[in-house]
């Protein structure tokens, strides 16, 4: 043990919930005794936060456990968290013999007990439960982030789709009580955070355990009020249960950022239908057009999976006219990789790595050419961000707009210096590339002007305020 006292190190692979969960994580070990250290060479315990999604998961989770006895040696404490914690179970304890925990995300609350009986002597420990709603409510989370804060109302999924290992790593569906989400952005709001980021599975999926029964588009609206809240964003969708509602929430609510993440995973409504997705390419449109007619101009982003088993090249081409249609602001896009447990793991008719590769490099060849026209549009134009970053190289200032935007941007040699981290400006766009806008900030003085110009980005509706 280290002068400083137990001392734990804590990597985090994956998606924006895990991310949030090692904050649960690292508060709960803080108040127990723990002191997070940056170099796992210090640290008596060296703990592993996994994602399962994507290919060799497992493998590379092995890989990196192997490699940390190697380097760091003996008499440290290890342990696997996350969903490749649920999936593998006890079995990392025959793979990996020096790990000596492993936990779900279901079982964070019971990581002092957990601890306790590692200290207290026992070899190793498992919290394997998934039917729970105990992931929600931790004694203590720290923040990361000093001015944007996760907030999760909404854990599992009882979805099924043909390629998602989810179901079976998060276990079923479970929706927190509204009134202690809302408790908890107030919180958050007096602590000085003014952007609030749902997280869920399916976070459009939320069912309200209250008696107030709100709905998710009342649950926006409602944390959109809260003093001192200036963004609300929100992943992920699905399709299936986006409706109108959602969208007049985003398009009355100026909190609510117009921005949203809506999967679609292929173009094609026969491979959507071996996808088990529940909708059909035309349905998926119909809420694309929903989305487009708000007079908030919704930036879209969306998830496409190529190379799914059995995937034609017409279905292949269908998945390309779906870009060409809707025009995203983003996407993320995947090779198929068969995961445990998951019913595509079995399908016949797989597509091999050559051809899949072939297929998602034109597929982001042709996203790359939306995304640069696009952006190339709003030069000229001004956008409120909320600063969150610093490139010193560049004496650039990193900021994001509400559409979710990255804007890299100067300020004006008159400005005074300052730490201008978590505020907000507004900014004119001056350049762009396809993953980002590049600008300068306006000086206050010029801020009424700004508010009228005649811009391809709708404005944020929040009061108007520049840094200066």
């Amino acid at each position: 043990m280290s002068e400083q006292g137990k001392t734990f190190f804590l990597e985090t692979f994956g998606c924006q919930m895990n991310v949030h969960d090692s904050e649960k994580v690292a508060g709960t070990l803080v108040a127990q005794g723990y002191v997070q250290v940056d170099d796992p060479r210090a640290a008596d315990l060296v703990l592993y936060n996994t994602c399962s999604i994507r290919d060799k998961a497992e493998q590379k989770v092995f890989s990196r456990l192997g490699q940390y006895r190697k380097d760091l040696g003996e008499g440290k404490m290890f342990g696997v968290l996350g969903c490749v914690a649920q999936q593998e179970g006890e079995r990392i304890f025959e793979k990996a013999p020096h790990v000596g925990l492993v936990v779900g995300s279901a079982s964070y609350r019971r990581l002092p007990e957990l601890l306790a009986q590692l200290e207290g002597g026992s070899r190793r420990v498992a919290g394997l439960d998934t039917d729970t709603d105990e992931t929600f409510e931790t004694e203590v989370t720290r923040r990361d982030n000093p001015f944007r804060a996760y907030l999760t109302i909404i854990e599992g999924c009882d979805q099924k789709c043909a390629f998602c290992v989810v179901p079976y790593t998060r276990g079923p569906e479970r929706s927190r009580s509204s009134k202690l989400i809302l408790e908890e952005a107030r919180q958050l709001a007096s602590a000085g955070y003014t952007e609030i980021q749902i997280l869920g599975q399916i976070v459009n999926h939320y069912i309200d355990p209250d008696p107030a029964r709100l709905t998710f588009a009342e649950l926006l609206s409602a944390m959109a009020e809260i003093p001192g809240i200036r963004r609300v964003r929100f992943t992920t969708s699905h399709p299936r249960y986006f409706g109108p509602d959602i969208v007049d929430a985003i398009t009355a609510h100026p909190a609510l950022c117009n921005q949203v993440h809506l999967p679609v995973q292929s173009g094609s409504t026969r491979t959507l239908e071996r996808m088990f997705r529940g909708y059909t390419r035309e349905e998926y449109l119909e809420k694309i057009a929903m989305l487009r007619a708000s007079p908030r101009g919704i930036a879209l982003s969306t998830d496409i999976i190529v190379g799914f088993p059995g995937e034609t090249e017409a279905d292949f081409a269908e998945t390309i006219s779906l870009l060409d249609t809707v025009e995203y602001e983003s996407i993320f896009s995947f090779k198929y990789s068969p995961r445990p447990n998951t019913p595509a793991r079995d399908y016949a008719e797989a597509i091999a790595d050559v051809e899949s590769s072939r297929r998602l490099s034109l597929l982001q060849e042709r996203q790359r050419e939306i995304q640069t026209r696009k952006n190339r549009a709003l030069i000229g134009s001004v956008s409120e961000v909320l600063v969150e970053g610093r490139n010193e190289k560049l004496n650039q200032w990193i900021g994001r707009t509400t559409e979710n935007r990255v804007l890299n941007f100067t300020v004006p040699a008159a400005a005074p210096p300052r730490n201008r981290l978590g505020t907000y400006a507004w900014v004119a766009v001056t350049g762009a590339t396809p993953n980002s806008l590049v600008g300068e900030m306006l000086p206050a003085s010029d801020a009424e002007e700004a508010a009228s110009l005649a811009v391809p980005i709708k404005l944020a509706w929040s009061e108007l305020r520049v840094v200066s």
